[in-house]
């Protein structure tokens, strides 16, 4: 099994990157395979469709994606909402029914409305939204604040944790004959006719 972890910061071994680290020890202590792929830095650099090409590549083969975005404005990152956007665009049907989770890093504030706007990602593509004990956010300006701050540590932990359970339970019930469900074809409704 496998998870992708997808770093919206613009600093690849910034706070953001050290919250998925500890997020991707959990899970590899749990033996699944992870993976942290740097998306912010390369969206910056104009990468955006080789980004996207790859991270699709490797969703397609795995049973999760966890998105973590440092808080701009109260908000996920531009980038990262370039990325997503592009995404679940292109790779939306293959990343259906797989676990997803989002994690959110600031300096103070603007967290919970960060990992909302992430989460709705998953919500709207039927993906099964993995908790933690508290929202699943960490504070700090600098990796080393980030690592202090002890109850978003254990919320990573516990994500993690929680995160490793799911993909496995749900790896069992495919084994066991449970099938995906079957879905119905999207019926949308215009508001003004």
């Amino acid at each position: 099994m496998k998870v992708v972890l997808v770093n919206g910061s613009r600093r690849d071994a910034g706070c953001t990157y050290t919250a998925l680290s500890v997020v991707a020890k959990e899970l590899e202590a749990q033996g699944i395979e992870t993976e942290i792929v740097a998306v912010g830095s390369r969206v910056v650099k104009g990468e955006l469709d080789a980004v996207v090409k790859e991270v699709g590549a490797k969703v397609t083969d795995a049973d999760g994606l966890i998105v973590g975005s440092p808080v701009y404005y109260a908000s996920p990152t531009g980038e990262i909402m370039m990325f997503l956007d592009r995404l679940f665009g292109a790779y939306g049907n293959e990343l259906r029914y797989k676990c997803g989770s989002s994690i959110a890093s600031a300096r103070r504030g603007g967290t919970t409305s960060t990992v909302d706007v992430l989460n709705k990602y998953f919500q709207i593509n039927q993906m099964p939204v993995v908790s933690s004990n508290y929202w699943n956010i960490v504070h700090g300006n600098t990796p080393d604040e980030v690592v202090k701050d002890e109850e978003g540590m254990q919320t990573m932990r516990l994500l993690g944790q929680n995160f490793a359970w799911l993909v496995k339970s749900v790896d069992a019930a495919k084994k066991a004959g449970i099938e995906l469900p079957q879905g119905e074809n999207k019926i949308k409704t215009n508001y003004i006719r």
